[in-house]
């Protein structure tokens, strides 16, 4: 065994894909519900799964600006895909909550808090995906305004992370530094290898929690040429990037190009129909309404997903902020990649391809920060994907 293998001594595992039901059986005897990837509606999306054989076995995808489509592949992989319009974010962050109700009484009104989280197992989540999840723990939980919804899921959930080991045609999570190896924030982490006639997976433990469900689990110490099988595959998928930016200086360059005549053009482009900030797992925007029912008697406060893409979203007393199409794109991608810097320390960007993927008309943020970089003497470097 080398010497990585030897270092992470039982944190390594190898499960054969005839067991890998096993684990559907642990964890729902340790009380969590199974969501995993399985394919409705011609897409691979995110819902509950009883075992193994409801996920996308022999499914892939494949993806490009304002394109999708899931098409047959030539082996039993179960995760032979990349990402769809799904994000972990419906579960952590849902796209509607109740944050409290109340009914009117005789003394005046009494408040209900019936949030409950659910404990739900994860299954299937990409470096990207917990890269994005890291962001979004930045956001709600790491500040001083802490969102206790979001805390409450996020501690009753476990992550079974799978690594990539192919890329999608609008994926870039290498330039992102998210990917395609999941590094950290995992319990337990999945590589697939389909190699010589075997169909076996690489388990790494990344918890304590991970590693309870890996001792129940039907397991084998991992062999040197199973690591090897396994690094390859990720590897590969590191190779295979269909797209990619250049990071270097974005934060300043976007500081500098705010009233850049390329907005214009992005504008004529863009319908502001937010799916970017819908599919988009990091980006949090959201609304707050007090709705009364017909009587008086009941009223309730729900959260709900919004978007700086909407017009009302940046409205206040006297108008809106960012009437024009213009206004609310520039605003979206310089806080993306730039601004959230400041606020979070880290990019807003994992490099998932979805808001490429999604955009009914095929606007391709790769493009256009490589077009800001061109036509602002900033080029750095980068080659067209």
């Amino acid at each position: 065994m080398d010497q990585n293998s030897a270092i992470l001594g039982a944190s390594v595992a190898t499960v054969e894909r005839t067991d890998l039901d096993g684990l559907f059986v642990v964890l729902r005897e340790a009380g969590y519900e199974l969501i995993g990837p399985t394919v409705r509606d011609s897409a691979i999306v995110y819902d509950h799964v009883e075992s193994s054989e409801d996920f996308p076995i022999g499914w892939t995808d494949r993806q490009d600006a304002a394109s999708y489509r899931i098409t047959r592949r030539n082996d039993p992989a179960c995760f032979g895909f990349v990402v769809g319009p799904h994000s972990w974010k419906r579960y952590l962050f849902p796209p509607k909550v109740r944050l409290w109700s109340a009914r009117r009484t005789e003394d005046g009104f009494e408040i209900e808090n019936d949030r409950r989280a659910p404990r739900l197992a994860l299954i299937g989540v990409r470096a990207c995906e917990l890269a994005a999840i890291g962001i979004q723990d930045t956001v709600f939980l790491r500040r001083e305004y802490r969102e206790d919804d979001y805390a409450d899921r996020r501690d009753n959930v476990f992550l079974v992370a799978v690594n990539c080991t192919e890329a999608g045609g609008t994926c870039f999570c290498v330039s992102m530094d998210a990917g395609p190896t999941a590094r950290s924030g995992y319990d337990l982490a999945l590589t697939e290898v389909l190699e010589d006639g075997r169909h076996y997976f690489v388990l790494r433990v990344g918890s304590d929690a991970g590693r309870s469900v890996q001792e129940r689990l039907r397991s084998r110490p991992v062999t040197e040429a199973e690591l090897a099988s396994a690094a390859r595959a990720e590897q590969r998928a590191a190779g295979q990037m269909g797209r990619r930016m250049d990071t270097a200086g974005l934060p300043e360059l976007l500081g500098q190009v705010a009233e850049h005549p390329h907005w214009d053009d992005v504008a004529e482009r863009c319908l502001s129909c937010a799916n970017c900030t819908m599919v988009c797992p990091t980006c949090f925007c959201h609304t707050v309404e007090d709705v009364i029912d017909l009587t008086g008697q009941n009223a309730e406060r729900v959260r709900e997903w919004d978007s700086c893409f909407n017009g009302d979203y940046s409205y206040i007393h006297g108008g809106q902020i960012r009437p024009s199409i213009r206004g609310r794109y520039r605003q979206w991608l310089i806080h993306k990649l730039g601004t959230w810097h400041e606020q979070f320390e880290t990019s807003g960007c994992v490099g998932c391809g979805r808001c490429i993927t999604w955009c009914p008309v095929g606007i391709d943020i790769t493009a256009e920060v490589r077009a800001l970089r061109l036509q602002s003497g900033a080029a750095g470097g980068e080659k067209s994907p």
